[in-house]
């Protein structure tokens, strides 16, 4: 692989700058490609962005770049896309900075930033090599995310398309879904759970399967099933849906799409775990209606103090086999179960050895 050290006028930079969600973001006459497949959608906040235009219009040194040639002899933006884009929107009139636009600075203040001259190392070598090198020097940004890094490992044609449904602010899935979902559309997180939720959490592996395809037009029909379910079936309010988001509903859709639920049921149900202190895991409640798997709900484990209250009253003696143990051998159990109205109260707590306790959990 070959590096060089470059130095590129702001001017240079930002001729030609379009962003257009035809042909994405260029700059630097056309023949600079500023966002990649595997690049992420534009992040900064107003701070970040306001902090880049300071180091212009100081003439302080800016945080090289980093750019990659392509086949045809153009470029692509290999870390740098966040301070290229803010650097191109305050030229392109797109916000103000200091309370002024570009437009209306002095002659001489305009030129001095036109004039500033970046740092740029521009590499060429194989796909694999500037990939490499892209996770190596990525550091003086903003982290990727796991699905960032695969966006890149797997460009093409229906990654373009996939992100059109789930990368952006105010993406389809982020108007229909957005409830549902934890993270950012923007670094990809709901591309990575609308995945997951179809290939069951092999998401690498399908979208290796299914790289080449056209479009993601079989992800994005998958997710509206998945949220046209949850709507239809569970008649979610805005109070209820701030215990359903982050849920695995691709998963639970898949086992339970042909069942027919009772949904008032539901809503008395969740209404009375909802009110239930020993639930500490409220996000839990619709897998556990759905499952009947306790697990999902965390209910409330006795103290420390209830423990060693019930081992002395019990003599050390398991309460079902009737052997004497260490406490650090024996586990907590509810006398009458949670499911069965018992609470996570002293008078309702036992000492079971652990085989014991282990054996009637799976009873």
């Amino acid at each position: 692989m070959n590096i060089e050290l470059h130095k590129i006028t702001v001017r240079d930079l930002t001729n030609g700058y379009e962003d257009n969600a035809e042909n994405g973001v260029t700059a630097y006459g056309g023949k600079l490609d500023v966002r990649p497949p595997y690049q992420r959608e534009f992040v900064y906040k107003e701070k970040q962005r306001d902090a880049v235009i300071d180091t212009l219009t100081q003439g302080f040194p800016l945080n090289v770049m980093y750019w990659a040639v392509r086949e045809d002899g153009s470029f692509e933006i290999i870390d740098g896309q966040q301070r290229t884009i803010s650097i191109c929107q305050y030229v392109n009139g797109d916000f103000a900075f200091d309370m002024r636009y570009f437009h209306n600075l002095q002659p001489d203040e305009q030129e001095k930033i036109l004039n500033y001259e970046l740092q740029v190392y521009i590499c060429s070598g194989t796909d694999s090599e500037k990939l490499k090198w892209f996770k190596t020097i990525n550091i003086a940004g903003e982290e990727l995310t796991d699905q960032e890094l695969r966006n890149a490992v797997y460009a093409g044609s229906w990654v373009s398309d996939a992100k059109r449904y789930f990368s952006k602010n105010g993406c389809p899935a982020a108007r229909i879904g957005g409830d549902y979902l934890t993270g950012s559309a923007i670094r990809q997180e709901y591309l990575e759970t609308a995945i997951s939720w179809i290939s069951d959490g092999n998401v690498e592996v399908y979208m290796g399967n299914h790289q080449h395809d056209p479009n993601a037009a079989a992800l994005w029909q998958f997710f509206q099933s998945v949220i046209t379910w949850i709507e239809t079936t569970f008649r979610p309010t805005k109070e209820r849906k701030k215990i359903m988001k982050g849920v695995n509903w691709g998963e639970l859709y898949k086992i339970y799409k042909d069942k027919v639920f009772d949904a008032q049921a539901i809503d008395a149900e969740v209404a009375k775990l909802v009110l239930d202190d020993d639930v500490t895991k409220k996000t839990g409640i619709y897998p556990y209606i759905l499952t009947r798997k306790e697990k999902y709900l965390s209910i409330r484990a006795f103290s420390d103090a209830q423990k060693l209250a019930a081992y002395e009253r019990q003599h050390g003696i398991c309460a079902d086999c009737g052997e004497h143990f260490d406490l650090s051998q024996m586990e907590a159990d509810h006398i009458t179960p949670w499911h069965d109205g018992g609470r996570t109260v002293a008078e309702n707590c036992q000492m079971l050895c652990r085989e014991c306790n282990r054996r009637k959990s799976g009873r």
